[in-house]
């Protein structure tokens, strides 16, 4: 039975992704920072699924390496979601805050570096293995006031297309899913907190949800195995580009 290691499943993207992926019969390790949210997202799945969880931050290399290495062997590591990641503020860049900075080169970039060198000296050793990065419409084009974010995830697009070439040799499939507005806790933490202003991204139209994003994830990984899906940009029907967005009055 195949498995899939999702970083970053205790909220949006990421949890709604372990569901889809559950309810198609594929076994989970489903890592994140805040315990009780794994403890109850395995309750909610196991029913249908053998879960594991990992608690670490992805940002801690000591963490991620020692973290991974726990892995039971019955669960095999075919699949990885590079899901977890942040975007802290949004200022210019004169004005950035250095430690939101850190932040987020730490999380969306290095974190997936960690967790995908971790894991794929397994996929090499078998042949086989599936890795998608999410990765962001800012990873495609910048927007005002974006910079470090839309670096940072300029990075991942850079790392994803290296990756394909680089384990292209050892038969793995890899591709990045880059999403436009999706309605999560994004907003929320990128705002510190400031619920009003995050609601205000999304006024005015239908953004995606986590579940949009999880199905397209859930489609992507169950092609045929000569099937990648190298990247793939996926915005509400309102969103033009990353400052477009066609909102109703």
């Amino acid at each position: 039975m195949k498995t899939a290691l999702i970083t970053g499943a205790t909220s949006g993207i990421g949890n709604a992704t372990a569901i889809a992926l559950a309810n198609l019969g594929i076994q989970l390790v489903i890592c994140g920072r805040r315990q009780e949210r794994l403890t109850e997202l395995k309750s909610l799945l196991r029913k249908k699924v053998a879960v594991h969880t990992l608690c670490f931050d992805v940002q801690d290399k000591k963490q991620v390496f020692e973290q991974i290495a726990r892995i039971p062997a019955n669960f095999s590591k075919d699949i990885l979601i590079n899901n977890a990641g942040n975007a802290h503020g949004l200022s210019p860049i004169q004005d950035g805050n250095l430690e939101d900075w850190d932040a987020m080169i730490d999380s969306n970039v290095k974190g997936l570096l960690y967790v995908s060198k971790a894991l794929m000296p397994h996929m090499i050793s078998r042949g086989s293995g599936h890795i998608i990065n999410i990765g962001s419409i800012a990873g495609k084009e910048i927007y005002p006031n974006g910079n470090v974010y839309c670096a940072s995830k300029h990075a991942v697009d850079a790392i994803t297309k290296s990756m394909l070439v680089d384990l292209n040799p050892h038969g793995i499939r890899v591709g990045a899913i880059h999403p436009g507005a999706v309605a999560t806790e994004f907003s929320t933490i990128r705002f510190k907190g400031d619920t009003q202003k995050a609601d205000s991204v999304y006024h005015g139209f239908e953004p995606l949800s986590a579940e949009d994003v999880a199905d397209i994830i859930a489609f992507v990984v169950t092609r045929p195995y000569h099937v990648n899906i190298a990247d793939l940009l996926v915005l509400p029907t309102a969103q033009g580009n990353a400052v477009t967005i066609h909102r109703e009055k």
